[in-house]
């Protein structure tokens, strides 16, 4: 499928990715704004979806957490709306996540919609995660440093910000241009007129997060570990000291956790495909049979994977996949099963002919469709 962002992949990812801030002008010709301020403004009544409004006041910054019902108290000037994960949501902006499958699926964390009236914006701030910011409706001005450390404080109780920066972009972004910031960059970006902005992220796990959440899947998984044992060792000369050979048997246990690929497999692929926000899931009503099932993609309808649905498998497996925070296994091996099933978000009657053993897949696919975590997109 050809993809309309205008970018050099192989260039990007070679030598920009993770690395230095970009500006793309026009990075989408004739971007037309899959949403309107005011069905953003929509969802951010919605009590379980996550939304923020910043804004400031006599100089002093101010945030809140929605949900929200007005904004006339706000003004015309100076106050942003944030709404988290509207690709959840809203297919068009999910359309926008797919321009970037060039990513793997497992770095991708949401799709932020902001509007900001003029001067609106959140403060010079540093995130640690990757970020493509698509400019929609209006114009912006941005300023991004390059990576640095500096001094960062609390603006406000909901919002860090960090000391002035020298910035290497500064451009005010017009509709379809793009600007892309690795983590640890300093940006701030001040609406010029009212806009929509577009936030691409890239989750980025540290290794301090990686050991906490490997330690709570080893306490709710596993009864029992290999203890520390040192029978047969020689009398103790310094009884206050920790001898070197105590601290390689302390590394040895807790290394064989992690040599342990199958249980690190599956907390990884748990872990990672846990929806950032709890599902918009609609179970199908009235449930599909495997006939009706086979009868619908037959007829060339198609199946689409539910925004925010993440589904993963890992490089070798040809049965286990994870979706939403739990692992499915298919009834036989079949690595091509897999593949569609993950790596594509829409799925084909001929797709699955194709496949060796259709049934195979179509047995797994049926209790996640009447879930919904696939559905048909005419679906009556």
């Amino acid at each position: 499928m050809h993809s309309p962002l205008k970018l050099d992949i192989d260039h990007f990812l070679a030598h920009d990715w993770q690395r230095q801030p970009c500006l793309f002008k026009a990075a989408l010709p004739d971007f037309d704004d899959p949403l309107s301020p005011d069905e953003l403004a929509g969802l951010a009544l919605e009590p379980h979806i996550e939304s923020r409004r910043v804004w400031r006041e006599q100089e002093r910054w101010q945030a809140e957490t929605g949900p929200f019902e007005s904004y006339d108290h706000l003004g015309e000037t100076d106050w942003t709306l944030l709404v988290q994960a509207v690709n959840q949501w809203h297919p068009g902006v999910q359309d926008l996540a797919e321009l970037f499958r060039f990513i793997p699926g497992w770095r991708f964390d949401d799709v932020m919609v902001s509007f900001s009236t003029p001067g609106g914006g959140v403060g010079p701030h540093i995130d640690q995660y990757g970020v493509f910011i698509i400019q929609g409706a209006g114009s912006r001005r941005w300023r991004v440093g390059a990576r640095q450390s500096l001094r960062e404080f609390a603006a406000h109780g909901a919002l860090r910000h960090c000391d002035d920066f020298e910035a290497v972009i500064d451009e005010v972004l017009q509709p379809g241009d793009m600007i892309y910031i690795p983590p640890g960059c300093p940006h701030e970006g001040y609406a010029e007129t009212p806009a929509l902005n577009y936030s691409i992220g890239f989750r980025a796990p540290d290794a301090k997060d990686l050991f906490s959440g490997f330690a709570d899947h080893l306490l709710a998984h596993v009864d029992r570990t290999r203890r520390f044992d040192d029978a047969g060792m020689a009398a103790a000369n310094a009884h206050g000291r920790l001898d070197g050979n105590v601290m390689t048997q302390v590394k040895a246990l807790m290394s064989e956790l992690l040599n342990d690929d199958n249980r690190l497999n599956d907390w990884f692929g748990e872990m990672i495909s846990e929806a950032k926000h709890d599902l918009d899931l609609e179970p199908a009503d009235p449930l599909y049979s495997l006939e009706e099932l086979v009868l619908r993609l037959d007829h060339g309808d198609h199946l689409y994977r539910l925004g925010g649905a993440r589904c993963f498998y890992h490089e070798g497996s040809e049965d286990v996949f994870y979706l939403d925070g739990d692992r499915y296994q298919l009834a036989n091996p079949d690595a091509d099963s897999l593949a569609l099933l993950c790596d594509q978000t829409r799925i084909c009657g001929p797709e699955v002919a194709c496949l060796n053993e259709p049934r195979n897949l179509l047995d797994c696919l049926l209790p996640l469709v009447n879930q919904g975590y696939w559905y048909f997109e005419e679906d009556e």
